[in-house]
C-alpha cells in the first residue's frame, strides 16, 4: 500500500535524523514519535499491517511500533507492538503490528505510524511499510 524510505521526510524533526538507510530516533523520556501519516480513501473490511526493521541502543523500558487509525464519526483507534518490543540494545530485526478493520460499513480515512517509548534511548528504523489485506466474508 505504501513504503517509506530515506527519500521520505518524517513528521517529527526533533530527535529524528536520517541514518543507515532509514532514521535514528533519540528520546530522553517517554512518549510517541510520529513518523508518517497515510490517507486512506474509504478503506473498510481489511487488515492494515505496520511493518519495519528496527534496532535499539540503551532503550529504557520498552520501545515499539504504534499505529493509530482514524474512523470518521467514531474517533481514533490504536494497535501497539507491546508483544514484540525493543529493550536495551539489539541488532536489526523485523517488527510488525496488525489492525483489524472488520466491521462492515466502518471506513477508516487516515493511519498514523509512530514509534513509542516507555523511557529514553535510541531506535533506528528503516524499510517502513503500511500493508493492506482484504478480510474474507
Amino acid at each position: 500500500m505504501r513504503t517509506f524510505g530515506s527519500g521520505d521526510t518524517p513528521i517529527t524533526a526533533t530527535g529524528v535524523t536520517a541514518d543507515d538507510g532509514g532514521w535514528r530516533i533519540e528520546r530522553t523520556d517517554a512518549g510517541a514519535v510520529p513518523l508518517f501519516e497515510v490517507p486512506l480513501p474509504g478503506v473498510e473490511r481489511t487488515i492494515l499491517t505496520y511493518r519495519a526493521r528496527m534496532k535499539a541502543s540503551d532503550v529504557k523500558g520498552k520501545a515499539y511500533l504504534e499505529m493509530w487509525v482514524r474512523v470518521p464519526g467514531r474517533g481514533e483507534f490504536f494497535a501497539r507492538g507491546l508483544a514484540q518490543p525493543l529493550q536495551g540494545s539489539s541488532g536489526w530485526a523485523t517488527y510488525e503490528i496488525p489492525f483489524f478493520l472488520s466491521e462492515k460499513g466502518v471506513r477508516a480515512d487516515l493511519v498514523k505510524l509512530n514509534v513509542a517509548f516507555e523511557g529514553g534511548g535510541t531506535v533506528w528504523i528503516k524499510d517502513v511499510e503500511l500493508l493492506k489485506a482484504g478480510l474474507r466474508s
